[in-house]
């Protein structure tokens, strides 16, 4: 079963690192993606940009409304996601807390929905 592991930042918070503490960081994800590939394990990963880049798309009564910025008010918003391949929720919830990001925020488990 394929499993979203999304990852969740206070914004800024990466920008808080050293260039020593960024470049360990950016080291151990990659590694980390390397290995969950070696596992069979990894489907897909990848980095968002700031929240500050975001629109919010919504559909109401036939009319396309757009606004700036992610849609949800909360303290931590999405830095990524990796989408990986487990057996079920324990081992999805195993791999994800070895994400590296982890130590900077949360990481947001959730099962694909299959349809059929």
């Amino acid at each position: 079963m394929k499993y979203l592991c999304a990852v969740y930042l206070e914004p800024g918070a990466l920008q808080k690192l050293s260039a020593e503490e960024r470049a360990d960081l950016d080291r151990d994800s990659l590694a980390y993606d390397e290995e969950l590939v070696k596992k069979g394990h990894f489907v897909a990963a990848a980095a968002l940009q700031s929240t500050q880049t975001a629109k919010t798309v919504r559909s109401r009564a036939g009319r396309i409304a757009m606004t700036d910025g992610p849609f949800a008010e909360t303290k931590e918003v999405l830095g990524g996601f990796i989408f990986i391949e487990a057996r079920d929720m324990e081992e999805a919830v195993e791999i994800a807390g070895k994400i590296p990001m982890a130590k900077y925020g949360s990481i947001e488990v959730r099962p694909e929905l299959s349809i059929g």
